[in-house]
């Protein structure tokens, strides 16, 4: 379909804004940038329980932000890694998501500060998503959760570290999540899906922004083809669990997220896609803009709901 009335508007009151392309500033000036565009995500939900932690990390500690509704019951759990293309994005920026998630599942959100390029490029990131899966695995039971179903979700850079932290989880032969739920997940760093060169100017993210991310968090002489990198190269994806998908139409990451759903099948790994018709990369935690974030989101809890079901 066309491009959503209000992604449209959208686009408008940004291009009006005359900011300067994500990919001419600074790290510290794209996250300041990208903390401000999140203040439009609305007021944020009311949650029981909001709790900050440090947890022990193989490398480093890692900070993460615990969401519990309230529950005489233990509850399942989902880990969410936020988007922002490993550069950009902390604990608030997701804030609104996070909260949502913890509502509607109901689940126990564990939010992770993972640590950032170009400060700690690849691989810290999925080191850190590791540690926070297998950390959280052996204390669920502490943080009110049920170790027997557990999650890993994420949008963007955080659906790539949501899958790729249940991948390595399945090569180390560690604690496997029950379920994932990816949001526009970056699957494919050599970005040479069609998708980009459909709308990869003029949505939003754009294809250079991408390469301004990947040139921070990337080093010089890596294989972008690493399966932690891109996990659509990955030659084996069986023995992972089950995936929902969530993909946006006009993004240029849209056919890197479909190409791993039908992958994941491939490989007799249950997963199913859904493409939100005329909406932009970032929709998803926009909930103050776009009426599909809702949607979306209300989609999410109840993957989640019927994965953590089928879960004991």
């Amino acid at each position: 379909m066309s491009l959503h009335p209000q992604a449209e508007a959208f686009l408008n009151q940004m291009a009006a804004l005359g900011n300067p392309p994500m990919w001419t500033l600074t790290p510290e000036q794209a996250r300041a940038s990208f903390l401000a565009l999140r203040a439009l995500a609305g007021p944020p939900e009311p949650v029981a329980r909001i709790e900050e932690r440090c947890i022990p990390g193989s490398q480093a500690e890692i900070p993460v932000r615990l969401y519990a509704p309230d529950s005489d019951q233990p509850l399942p759990i989902t880990l969410y890694f936020h988007g922002g293309g490993f550069v950009i994005g902390n604990l608030d920026s997701h804030d609104n998501v996070c909260r949502i998630l913890a509502n509607r599942t109901p689940t126990i959100v564990v939010s992770v500060d993972y640590r950032l390029a170009p400060e700690h490029p690849f691989p810290a990131a999925p080191i850190d998503a590791y540690d926070a899966l297998q950390w959280t695995a052996a204390h669920a039971a502490e943080l009110g959760g049920d170790p027997a179903r557990i999650a890993v979700a994420g949008d963007s850079a955080g659906g790539n570290l949501a899958t790729v932290a249940a991948l390595m989880a399945r090569n180390r032969k560690g604690k496997l999540p029950g379920f994932q739920l990816l949001v526009y997940p970056v699957t494919d760093a050599t970005h040479s899906q069609p998708s980009y060169e459909a709308y990869g100017e003029g949505y939003l993210l754009t294809k250079e922004t991408m390469q301004w991310f990947l040139r921070h968090y990337v080093p010089a002489n890596q294989d972008k083809r690493h399966p932690y990198l891109s996990p659509l190269f990955e030659k084996n994806l069986s023995g992972l669990p089950p995936a929902h998908i969530i993909v946006a139409e006009y993004d240029p990451l849209r056919d890197e997220g479909t190409a791993y759903a039908q992958r994941l099948e491939a490989a007799g790994v249950p997963a199913s896609v859904s493409c939100y018709a005329g909406m932009l990369h970032g929709f998803f935690a926009l909930t103050g803009l776009f009426d599909d974030a809702s949607r979306a989101l209300d989609e999410s809890a109840a993957a989640l709901r019927r994965a953590f079901g089928t879960l004991s």
